[in-house]
């Protein structure tokens, strides 16, 4: 019930664009487009956090496009 957001869009000329990656949606994602990834999970009157990644859809998988560390840290 925390994870409010939904897991991705497409991004192109636009920043949010189809195809939309959610639950629910059955858009079939094809070479060359470039999707993000962004699971956000939120906690009502605490906090929130949202992770994301730029993909981009190549033939038989993907490629990370922002590989950056997931570690957790503390400030």
């Amino acid at each position: 019930r925390y994870f409010t957001h939904s897991t991705g869009h497409g991004v192109g000329l636009e920043i949010h664009e189809a195809p939309r990656v959610a639950a629910g949606y059955k858009d079939v994602l094809q070479p060359g487009m470039v999707i993000t990834i962004e699971p956000g999970v939120y906690f009502p009157g605490k906090w929130g956090v949202r992770i994301e990644d730029m993909v981009a859809v190549r033939e038989g998988g993907c490629e990370v496009l922002t590989p950056t560390s997931k570690d957790f840290r503390v400030i």
